[in-house]
């Protein structure tokens, strides 16, 4: 088949387009801007094949963008306009390569003689985003010639690769338009045979390296899994369970660990190690001589404090190029998957039983202590809600777990299940940016979601409910209200009053009901426990509602402060 081109522009921009439809993108999040109408155009006109999806706030679109890739493993596509559009990608950016997640930044240009000149919104844009795209270039100024545009097809399939390989993360094209921008005649009359000039463009499969696991003696040994989103949550679940019972070994698995939702596959889980290691008999009594840490090092302060203390032997497993070690210990890292690892010819006597068993014993008994103590609870605390939804929220369930305290008190108390529940967070950065567009972005076209928040990252980022008239599906807002920030209760600084409260808990004083009359989203004052346990049995298929659920912030890092030394002690041992 052959096409014909009549504008320069939509020539560039329907290789550029049908380069990336033939590689596999299905989805673009389109931000409306004048320099970028030619992408913008040939984005629709690839409809249905692509989904394109047009969002206002170019933050929130970026992050949406990231919550879609993260749901999907597929890298997503970002188009923006020129002059500051682009800048407010930035965070997205960071968190796409601190959490390896594969996003394409297309950011439109002017052409060079219109830099430097005082042309308006105009601004340098080349290395926007310094070091933190996987790769980065600015892409030529059109020309309808065949070897310019197989320059152009090869630039895209090269910048798909890198989004994904090594590593995740972005990559950011900077492209340039001369006008005319709309689809209007411009002169020239190029003829593209489609058929041939698209012919071979495939997603080819990534390399892989199998590794064997080189024990060959009886060692006292953890395996920890560490913060991950694989894209096979069950296949990693069972590969960690077999290396497990291979070892005969205990897994401390974090909160945001999908291991934690698929016990039934590993009989040997630790999830209380937190609040186990606080008691410094038993920390000391379970020191192993081994570690095999896989992916990203838990939240835990003890826990990592523990392995510092002790300098153990750490192999990381993961197959990304960074450096995975934040504790600069004894580490040598197996630069493959878990699923890939071989561990056939590890040969172990029964030496390592009655350390395992100890550990599972303890596991028992804290995690009781704990179950015993939330179950008697009433009052309105923070920390029972990870507690409770671990429990209630409905199989195959999409959660989106905020920063600061929702994800530390998903590593302290999150229960153990077999819910197959499907976790996702920003862990990269660690930052609030884009919290509500992230969680809207992996709800969108999935079965019913959640995203459990505190006040302070939901009013960061408001304006993601603007996306709420394109979004398919439903998301259910679990709301912290402490009115703050209450991960600086935890911090020595709340000792310092002033400036704490005004500059660091900084109280907001929303009236949350108000807010989201504004934006026309459902809102509900949870008032106890059986209250929101009764909302979250069978969740909706479409819209978004938030249930807010009022707690005092002081009240709740005492609360804190009080228990979470006691948990391990008094356990018999």
């Amino acid at each position: 088949m052959q096409l014909s081109f009549y504008n320069l522009n939509q020539l560039w921009s329907y290789v550029l387009t049908e380069t990336l439809k033939c590689l596999g993108l299905n989805c673009v999040v389109v931000c409306p801007g004048s320099r970028s109408t030619p992408l913008t155009l040939a984005f629709v006109q690839q409809t249905p094949k692509i989904e394109a999806i047009p969002i206002l706030d170019e933050r929130s679109a970026a992050f949406f963008a990231l919550g879609q890739a993260k749901a999907t493993g597929k890298p997503v596509v970002l188009v923006c306009t020129s002059g500051t559009a682009g800048a407010n990608f930035y965070p997205a950016v960071i968190e796409a390569k601190e959490s390896r997640v594969p996003l394409l930044i297309l950011t439109t240009d002017r052409p060079a003689e219109l830099r430097d000149c005082h042309s308006g919104q105009t601004i340098d844009q080349v290395k926007l985003y310094g070091n933190y795209p996987n790769w980065q270039t600015e892409l030529a100024t059109p020309v309808a010639e065949m070897e310019m545009l197989s320059y152009l097809r090869q630039t895209l399939i090269y910048a798909w690769e890198r989004c994904q390989f090594p590593n995740g993360g972005a990559v950011h094209l900077n492209i340039p338009f001369r006008d005319p921008l709309a689809p209007i005649p411009d002169g020239i009359n190029f003829t593209l045979d489609v058929e041939d000039f698209f012919s071979g463009i495939a997603s080819t499969p990534l390399p892989i390296t199998h590794y064997q696991l080189p024990i060959t003696h009886d060692q006292k040994g953890i395996i920890i899994a560490g913060v991950a989103q694989p894209k096979q949550p069950e296949e990693y679940c069972r590969a960690i369970a077999q290396l497990s019972q291979t070892l005969q070994w205990p897994v401390l698995a974090e909160g945001l660990s999908p291991v934690r939702n698929y016990a039934d596959l590993n009989p040997y889980l630790i999830s209380t190690y937190d609040m186990i290691l606080r008691n410094q008999q038993l920390a000391q009594e379970l020191t192993p001589e081994m570690v095999i840490q896989i992916g990203e090092m838990p939240t835990s302060k003890e826990l990592r404090n523990w392995l510092i203390a002790n300098k153990l032997q750490r192999w990381i497993i993961d197959s990304c190029d960074q450096n995975l070690d934040p504790l600069h210990g004894k580490t040598t890292h197996l630069r493959t998957s878990i699923e890939y690892l071989k561990t056939e010819n590890c040969k172990l006597g029964n030496g390592n039983l009655e350390y395992l068993q100890k550990w599972i014993e303890i596991e028992t008994k804290v995690r009781k202590n704990i179950d015993v103590n939330f179950e008697k609870m009433e009052e309105l605390i923070e920390s029972k809600a990870a507690w409770l939804i671990s429990q209630i929220l409905p199989p195959e369930t999409p959660l989106f777990i905020a920063n600061s305290m929702p994800v530390r008190d998903v590593e302290f108390f999150w229960k153990t299940n077999n819910l197959r529940i499907k976790s996702y967070f920003n862990r990269g950065a660690n930052g609030i940016d884009g919290t509500l567009s992230t969680a809207l972005g992996i709800a969108h076209h999935q079965n019913s979601s959640v995203m459990l928040t505190g006040d302070l990252s939901l009013l960061h980022d408001t304006n993601g409910f603007l996306i709420r008239n394109k979004f398919i599906g439903h998301l259910t807002i679990i709301l912290i209200n402490n009115n703050g920030g209450g991960i600086f209760e935890m911090l020595p600084v709340a000792n310092f009053e002033p400036p704490f409260e005004e500059f660091f808990a900084t109280p907001q004083d929303i009236d949350f009901a108000q807010l989201c009359a504004t934006y026309g989203v459902l809102h509900e004052l949870i008032d106890s426990w059986e209250d929101l346990q009764e909302r979250l049995k069978v969740l909706p298929k479409t819209g978004i509602r938030v249930l807010e659920i009022r707690t005092n912030r002081k009240r709740d890092a005492m609360w804190r402060k009080e228990n979470l030394g006691k948990f391990s002690f008094d356990i018999g041992f």
